[in-house]
């Protein structure tokens, strides 16, 4: 059922609830492009070290870090795995948010749910990154 009309103050309404989402859209957005350039350090690395001609004894001994990168590139890519997902359902929510407010639904809990699961998946990704900020600092204590 469609509201004969909508008014002025629900549309209004429906837009400062959704700043709280928007704002955490755009730190995703930014986080997802942290964890990108992380990303591509590792693919620039692991492509240098998996350069070196297989008889290369003086560069052989950097080979045995490619493992170390490939895992760390796993995390990254769980990491933004978990980032996107986080703004698929916040972006999700401020459309729901829009459309419930169009047909005069109720949406509060539906919100609140759709919130914690975004916040859920932006600390899981948060969480991923620090074991690879982890695993990239024993990776220095391995080279050294």
């Amino acid at each position: 059922m469609l509201n004969d009309v909508t008014t002025a103050e629900q549309i209004s309404r429906v837009i400062s609830q959704a700043t709280a989402p928007a704002f955490l859209l755009g730190a995703v957005a930014a986080f997802i492009s942290v964890l990108i350039t992380r990303m591509n350090r590792i693919a620039d690395r692991s492509n240098v070290l998996s350069a070196f001609p297989e008889g290369d004894m003086s560069r052989s001994h950097l080979q045995i870090v490619l493992p170390r990168l490939k895992r760390r590139a796993r995390l990254l890519n769980k990491a933004i795995e978990f980032a996107v997902m986080s703004g698929i359902c916040t972006t999700a929510l401020v459309i729901l948010a829009f459309a419930s407010s169009l047909l005069n639904l109720k949406h509060e809990y539906g919100a609140a749910i759709m919130f914690s699961i975004a916040l859920l998946f932006f600390a899981a990704s948060l969480v991923t990154l620090l074991l690879e900020v982890r695993a990239a600092l024993h990776d220095l204590d391995f080279y050294v």
